[in-house]
């Protein structure tokens, strides 16, 4: 795989970790219950792009870490912000948790993302982490 093809990679799990980030955030907002119809539809939204995105992900990583199972999991268990504003306290603290070990593991996959593009050997980097490993 091209250092360009790794950098298109990066790049996707980069976005992809916004858009984690932005699902915690409306988690919060169901959270206080201070959210609106239009952040309904934004956090619906979103979740089809992070579902959308994750393929893509796995498709180009070979990694087991975040398994898929837990995001799709995790997004699946959440949906609607209204639903989530009438979960008790200790289920939404539990979905917070879990939504921190998953961005965490992801937080790792890009770190490897990253040694592997700014390494030099382009025959052996790519080896583990990166599927395509011949042109």
């Amino acid at each position: 795989m091209t250092k360009k093809k790794v950098e298109k990679v990066l790049e996707q799990v980069e976005s992809f970790l916004e858009c984690w980030k932005q699902f915690n955030h409306y988690i919060g907002l169901a959270h206080a219950k201070k959210f609106k119809p239009e952040d309904e539809a934004h956090f619906l939204e979103l979740k089809s792009l992070i579902v959308q995105q994750l393929e893509f992900v796995f498709a180009a990583i070979e990694s087991g870490c975040p398994p898929k199972e837990d995001v799709l999991n995790l997004i699946s268990g959440a949906p609607s912000l209204r639903f989530l504003s009438e979960l008790p306290e200790q289920s939404l603290r539990a979905l917070e948790s879990q939504w921190h070990k998953i961005y965490i593991a992801w937080l790792s996959v890009l770190g490897q993302l990253k040694v592997h593009y700014q390494s030099d050997d382009s025959k052996s980097i790519f080896g583990g982490i990166l599927k395509g490993k011949k042109e």
